[in-house]
């Protein structure tokens, strides 16, 4: 048709474009077409029908026409001209397929003799077998990305539940017998003298198929990255992948549009040596998902109880390849949250996981929180305003709140007294499953070691609360934030040269509390066994917890923070000074090309940066009296002339990805909150890496025509 489209418009130079570049680079007009090819149903659209050929053409109008005479006029071509260009052009690609095979040729003997190299194949038309095979794979794919983003598994029944011998399909295979008695004449050609007892489509060719889905939906974000340069790296705790412990891996950029985005771009397999995990890190970002470490700016880790040592030999062996790629805290989690899941104490790691199961019971049961909600207006009764401010957060994911430990302090003898309600209660108010849970919580929260724990943690982490608050603020909090890190360095070594001091009051609040909750004061089991057997050494509570638990979590918290907060990085948040906001408080009076000096080699004009960052300066200090400063990063970099600095433009997006730095549009988050359905919402045997990907990223474009070509050449 489009070819008969050519002929009609009288365009010979036209003849040779392929339908695909004439359907997207040429137009027709609708009134050379008969008013019955045309569709207009739609007042607002005009449809041509699908047999439309153009037949109305006036080729002698031009010639009346006294302003077109001095027009470039169009030749009207002849029958035997019109086959002569033919002609003329059919010798000159036969020309060039010769020649184009004889460099083939030759690129194939130097290929033979080098030790071979590849080379593009030549496009030959696709056999009858070979497109109904393209269209059966295609269908196939099809299926994939439905059971992805419908996070359906691919396995039905658990063989172990079936008698033997019966077969019973798996969802796989029943999404494809569902697609064959549809009408899909492709599948049907394909299985329909096939048994019914056996698989259509082997586990090994879905998983390669899988990983063909998963690295063309990841290829379509990290394409994106790649446009955008830089970029920062962001793990999330270790999760259970079909048994299997996986690393969560997100990236975050600045695309097009100037927004800031956090995508989540696959699982890493998790390494019980360090020193291996950093090595598999390393290669699968650069190797397996393309990605130039160089553009780095940033990395951050969130992590569960017992691995931060591990992840920190990762981040320590990147910043020795990447001094760019600055280490520091994700905005994602509250700096005292870290802080405590990152302390090397065993006390620690089990008292935040009680914590997480005692938020987690409550939640899932609303009347176990009215319960909760009763007791705690008793005991507030002449505090109504702490009373009520409890129960809100404890409708809330409190577990990761700058005070959580403050937070459970308060709630302890709520906490127990409920429990011990639930365990107590005779009636069927409570199933098994909520009293059996009670009462091992409740177990756990008496014991003495849990209540010393949360106290001393709660007295060591109120010297950063406030400073992690302000790290999670406004742009211009996260800024005067990053000048106070000495003083909270101050506090905490002071804190440490008269721990003596510290920990005998703050044990003596462990005592009174459990003493309210009628819990005697005792060593742990095993320190209480091994002196039995040694008379000689009397350890009293009060100098075990300060050696075992205060003194080496005070350690830890101040070399932490140095580490997090090095000079690299605090240069890094001192440049924040450039959001005109900020620039406001400091009555314009900064000097952030002190601090730019580690981001030159990042910046397109770095000789013009002290002329560029003073008429920035000017352009705000100047202002009209309507104009309000922008607030954030964001903000700046959607200002219209952004463009006319370009340094200042090039230094907000590398800052901007910082993972310090908070997402200010929620829904370029949404790559981390689809991880955390996702990972809610799927049993820990059922989970897969691959189909997660696809249902993360639900709203990626899928090319399946690529996914098919990929899987023939890797599969033939």
């Amino acid at each position: 048709r489009c070819q008969r489209w050519v002929e009609n418009c009288r365009r010979a130079d036209l003849e040779d474009k392929t339908p695909d570049q004439l359907n997207k680079h040429y137009r027709l007009c609708a009134k050379h077409f008969e008013t019955s090819m045309i569709c207009r149903s739609s007042p607002y659209r005009t449809v041509l029908r699908d047999n439309a050929v153009p037949t109305i053409f006036d080729l002698t109008s031009h010639l009346n026409n006294p302003h077109s005479r001095h027009r470039k006029r169009i030749k009207e071509l002849s029958e035997d001209e019109i086959r002569t260009l033919k002609q003329q052009k059919i010798e000159a690609f036969e020309r060039e397929q010769a020649t184009q095979e004889l460099n083939e040729s030759k690129e194939q003997n130097t290929v033979s003799e080098e030790g071979g190299q590849k080379q593009e194949e030549e496009t030959v038309p696709l056999t009858l077998e070979e497109r109904e095979n393209k269209d059966y794979l295609k269908s196939l794919f099809e299926i994939l990305i439905l059971m992805g983003k419908q996070n359906i598994p691919l396995d039905g029944h658990n063989v172990d539940e079936l008698p033997e011998g019966i077969f019973t399909s798996d969802n796989f295979q029943a999404l494809l017998e569902y697609r064959i008695n549809a009408g899909d004449e492709i599948l049907r050609k394909r299985f329909e003298m096939t048994a019914v007892n056996l698989e259509y489509c082997s586990k090994t060719q879905q998983k390669q198929m899988l990983e063909i889905c998963e690295n063309s939906v990841r290829e379509e974000t990290l394409r994106e990255v790649r446009d955008s340069h830089f970029f920062s790296l962001v793990t999330d705790e270790v999760v259970d992948i079909a048994g299997e412990e996986h690393l969560p891996v997100l990236v975050r950029f600045v695309d097009d549009s100037h927004n800031l985005r956090e995508e989540f771009i696959g699982f890493l397999p998790y390494e019980a040596d360090p020193e291996t995990l950093a090595v598999k890190f390393h290669t699968t970002i650069t190797e397996k998902w393309g990605l130039n470490m160089e553009y780095c700016r940033g990395q951050a880790y969130i992590v569960s109880s017992g691995f931060a040592s591990k992840m920190k030999v990762v981040a320590t062996r990147v910043l020795e390849k990447y001094p760019q790629a600055v280490y520091t805290l994700c905005s994602s989690c509250a700096l005292n949250v870290w802080l405590a899941k990152s302390v090397p104490v065993v006390g620690v790691s089990v008292a935040l996981g009680t914590m997480e199961e005692v938020c987690c019971l409550f939640h899932q049961s609303p009347q176990l929180q009215v319960e909760l909600d009763n007791t705690i207006s008793v005991l507030y009764q002449h505090n109504e305003s702490r009373g009520n401010e409890l129960k809100e957060i404890c409708r809330s994911q409190w577990t990761g709140r700058h005070d959580t430990f403050e937070v459970l302090v308060d709630l302890m003898q709520a906490l127990v007294l409920c429990l011990d309600a639930v365990n107590s209660d005779s009636s069927v108010r409570w199933n098994n499953c909520i009293a059996g849970r009670a009462f091992v919580l409740a177990r756990a929260l008496t014991d003495f070691d849990f209540i010393v724990t949360i106290v001393i943690m709660k007295n060591i982490l109120c010297f950063t609360r406030a400073f992690g608050r302000n790290l999670q603020g406004q742009t211009s909090d996260v800024f005067f934030a990053a000048g106070s890190i000495t003083a909270v360095l101050y506090s905490l070594n002071e804190v440490m040269d008269n721990i003596e001091v510290y920990h005998e009051f703050w044990f003596e609040e462990a005592t009174n509390l459990a003493a309210k909750l009628d819990v005697q004061i005792k060593l742990p089991g095993k320190i209480r066994r091994a002196q039995q057997g040694n008379l000689d050494s009397e350890v009293t509570s009060e100098n075990y917890y300060k050696e075992i638990l205060t003194i080496p979590t005070v350690e830890h918290i101040i070399q932490e923070l140095k580490d997090i907060f090095s000079e690299q990085h605090l240069k890094a948040l001192k440049c924040l000074s450039l959001v005109p906001s900020v620039m406001g408080q400091l009555k314009f009076n900064t000097s952030e090309e002190h601090h730019a000096d580690m981001f030159k080699k990042d910046l397109p004009n770095p000789d013009t940066l002290s002329a560029e960052l003073h008429c920035w300066r000017i352009k705000w200090k100047h202002r009209g009296k309507d104009i309000e400063l922008p607030a954030t990063i964001y903000e700046a970099l959607h200002l219209p002339d952004i463009r006319f600095f370009p340094n200042v433009y090039a230094l907000l997006k590398v800052l901007c990805i910082l993972p310090m730095m908070k997402v200010e549009n929620e829904k370029y988050e949404i790559g981390r909150k689809r991880l955390k359905a996702y990972l809610k919402n799927t049993l820990t045997e059922q989970r897969s890496s691959n189909l997660a990907l696809l249902n993360i990223n639900i709203d990626i474009k899928h090319d399946l025509d690529l996914m098919v070509d990929t899987y023939i050449k890797l599969y033939p």
